[in-house]
């Protein structure tokens, strides 16, 4: 057993005291295999893991289960990888909020997250999670944001993104209201050193020059509703709103497919947050918002102050539910788009946000990724191959040699998406955690 095993399981026995997994080797027994490497399902298989990795896969009839391996039952159910969150923002590493955030994210199966408001103490909390010494998913990194009020000029913004990248940051996140220069000057330094730029595309830059400039990522969509206006058109006098929805009405859908190609032949990843959006501008009341399930994990004050959030938007001068319902389906249609022109897609919710609490928003993501015409396959890649492939991990998938980040369903996710939710337990860089074992976890976050 691996040192960072023995010490999450250290960490989890000493918080919980708790059903985990303590042998060398976990068998899962007559388990459906949803590898995602394909649309299929590898029925009646047992799948072995010794010290952080699968090490074997095959029929049940002929896996031999070695003696003392902790056996967990498989028999109607279905393994898949873990899945990454590719847009979280991460508290302080000392703050109360993280252990209940962590624990939201892998009860929910996510065992990656994405931090993309990085601070200091996250190098070291990076490195504490892979060692065991907390528990939560694995977290790539940002750095300090780059945005309007951080960087003074080109020359400075050259000065932070080194700095960042010998600090060991994983990648630079920028936010807007940089100038074109400023914004140029990260890109060049950035892309001179390797260190990958993601996040938002800046008023002064647009997309297409992002995307000249290889950005990683654009996360939200952010500048695509502007770049679908037709030439001189500002009946809006202007007027955006919250990512631009209140554009809508003047988009052109017919540039839809231009700027799809355009970003597929970058090579730019999208991670679209669409859920983030639909809950914040859509007409569904703050009402039934607020009395979602998931709601009750998150403190009183902290969910009143979503509702605030979203109540003020709604009441904006300027705000008109009509252009934001028209806005919600042409974010999906480029997503579809975006999709079917070989633009590759990130699964991510932007959680904890305005009613995106951690892990619940993640699946509703992933619904909404079918709603916009992805099939469940498609969606759930989007979390698990692609993540992989875009951050270079060895995980992703389910087979011999990469990392046991593991979820086991109680129905098949290929079948219905909302089945990704019906999770009976999780394993996190090898160690089991049954289902009652997150719930034990989450209790003392619950408000009754």
């Amino acid at each position: 057993m691996s040192i960072a095993t023995h010490r999450l399981i250290l960490v989890i026995v000493a918080l919980l005291g708790a059903e985990v997994s303590f042998a060398e080797t976990t068998a899962f027994v007559n388990v459906n295999v949803v590898p995602m490497l394909t649309d299929t399902v590898i029925a009646a298989q047992t799948v072995l893991v010794e010290d952080g990795l699968i090490s074997e896969i095959g029929s049940v009839d002929e896996i031999r289960i070695p003696k003392g391996a902790k056996a967990i039952d498989g028999t109607d159910r279905y393994l898949l990888p873990g899945l990454a969150e590719m847009h979280a923002h991460v508290p302080a590493a000392d703050s109360r909020n993280l252990d209940r955030d962590f624990s939201l994210f892998v009860a929910h199966g996510i065992t990656t997250i994405r931090g993309m408001l990085g601070q200091p103490s996250h190098l070291a909390l990076r490195e504490q999670l892979l060692d065991g010494e907390i528990f939560g998913p694995r977290l790539i990194t940002s750095g300090p944001s780059l945005n309007g009020r951080s960087v003074r000029g080109a020359p400075d913004a050259r000065r932070q993104v080194r700095e960042q990248a010998a600090a060991g940051y994983d990648f630079i996140k920028v936010h807007p209201g940089l100038s074109a220069d400023e914004f140029t000057a990260i890109a060049e330094t950035a892309n001179e050193l390797g260190m990958p730029f993601a996040g938002h595309v800046p008023v002064a830059v647009g997309v297409r020059a992002a995307l000249e400039l290889n950005i990683a990522t654009i996360d939200h969509l952010d500048g695509y509703l502007v770049a679908l206006l037709p030439p001189h058109s500002f009946e809006s006098g202007g007027y955006g709103g919250f990512f631009d929805i209140m554009l809508a009405a003047e988009l052109d859908p017919q540039q839809i497919g231009a700027i799809a190609a355009a970003t597929a032949a970058s090579g730019t990843w999208n991670v679209p947050t669409q859920i983030l959006i639909e809950q914040r501008v859509s007409a569904t009341p703050v009402t039934e918002l607020r009395n979602h399930d998931e709601m009750r994990y998150m403190p009183a004050e902290t969910v009143e102050h979503w509702a605030t959030t979203k109540q003020a938007l709604l009441s904006e001068r300027d705000f008109d539910p009509a252009v934001a319902e028209l806005a919600i389906n042409l974010r999906r249609q480029l997503i579809l788009a975006l999709h079917e022109a070989g633009a590759r897609l990130l699964l991510g919710s932007d959680a904890p946000q305005v009613f995106n609490v951690p892990g619940y928003s993640t699946h509703r993501e992933l619904k909404v990724l079918v709603a916009s015409g992805l099939t469940a396959f498609e969606a759930l890649q989007t979390g698990t191959t692609a993540a992989a492939e875009f951050l270079g991990t060895n995980a992703g998938s389910v087979q011999v040699g990469k990392d046991a980040d593991l979820v086991l369903l109680d129905a098949n996710p290929l079948d219905d998406i909302e089945n990704s939710r019906r999770i009976h337990g999780v394993m996190l860089r090898g160690l089991w955690l049954s289902g009652y074992t997150l719930q034990q976890r989450l209790e003392k976050y619950r408000r009754d």
